[in-house]
């Protein structure tokens, strides 16, 4: 790593005082590869709308203002925020907003439902909130291309035999794929992880979720994939038997009906084979 990129970084740091915390998972990228690889994979236009999470000290933002039609920055921290404010005083096409990404409304500023992309370094303390936030709500992005904890990203990515309530939360919503795997020493202060470039594709809007479901609703898909990986250890069969009250027989005999090992545990299930499963339990409870 080119030690003048941290000295520079180092000296801005102890000019504005801006020293990262680690409790809000303030490490900088100081790879221009990665960044730029981050940018490419983004698959931006120049009419794109960006929403950009955690801009720190601005430098993947200063690749985003000359990439796009309008950039749209929300930072947390108050100190990194005025000195946003200071550096990118003549960009006309960034918005810089000093809030909270976990509080943040698209509708606000009128990003509407795949009208908008998000690029962002996401701190990682926030990930799973923030994918669940901006999956599920009404005004969600196109892509989401993002800089994550290496193992979270394996955990979103996953297949199955290794699903997680957050794979199937990610997929089925969207495509999500690792791009590439970016070690710890690309950043500073730096983590005690390896983090990775995630990328989620084809992000459903609202319409097409219910296609999807065919009749299911997402309250009750979810209250049973819930159910189904409430005890890990346990076969699916006794976990969804107690958490909807069916008899063991049944559950099994169900199960056979749709093709399902009896045996199967939750972390086995791909997001179809989930949905196939709703349409038995509900049939069987309706």
């Amino acid at each position: 790593m080119p030690q003048p990129i941290v000295d520079q970084i180092k000296k801005i740091c102890q000019a504005y005082d801006l020293w990262p915390a680690r409790s809000k998972g303030q490490n900088f990228l100081i790879n221009q590869k990665v960044l730029n690889q981050i940018i490419t994979r983004a698959e931006l236009l120049p009419t794109d709308t960006v929403l950009e999470v955690g801009p720190g000290l601005g430098i993947l933002t200063e690749a985003l203002v000359k990439k796009v039609k309008k950039v749209i920055s929300v930072e947390l921290d108050a100190k990194l925020f005025g000195f946003l404010k200071a550096k990118f005083a003549g960009a006309s096409n960034l918005e810089l907003i000093n809030e909270d990404i976990l509080k943040f409304n698209p509708e606000t500023y009128n990003l509407k439902s795949i009208s908008y992309k998000i690029v962002a370094n996401l701190p990682y303390n926030i990930t799973s909130h923030f994918l669940k936030n901006f999956l599920t709500r009404r005004e969600r992005p196109a892509t989401m291309t993002l800089l994550v904890q290496k193992e979270v990203a394996e955990r979103i990515c996953a297949k199955p035999g290794q699903m997680s309530l957050l794979s199937v939360s990610a997929q089925l919503y969207g495509d999500p794929e690792i791009i590439e795997i970016v070690g710890r020493n690309n950043f500073w202060p730096v983590p005690k992880v390896d983090s990775a470039i995630l990328r989620i594709s084809k992000i459903k809007n609202q319409p097409q979720v219910d296609k999807f479901l065919e009749g299911i609703t997402e309250k009750f898909f979810w209250q049973m994939a819930k159910i189904g990986f409430a005890a890990k250890r346990k076969q699916l069969q006794n976990n969804l038997a107690a958490g909807f009250k069916i008899s063991s027989d049944d559950l099994k005999k169900m199960l056979n009906e749709a093709n399902f090992n009896p045996k199967i545990r939750a972390q086995e299930l791909s997001v179809a084979d989930w949905l196939k499963l709703a349409k038995e339990l509900n049939n069987y409870l309706n």
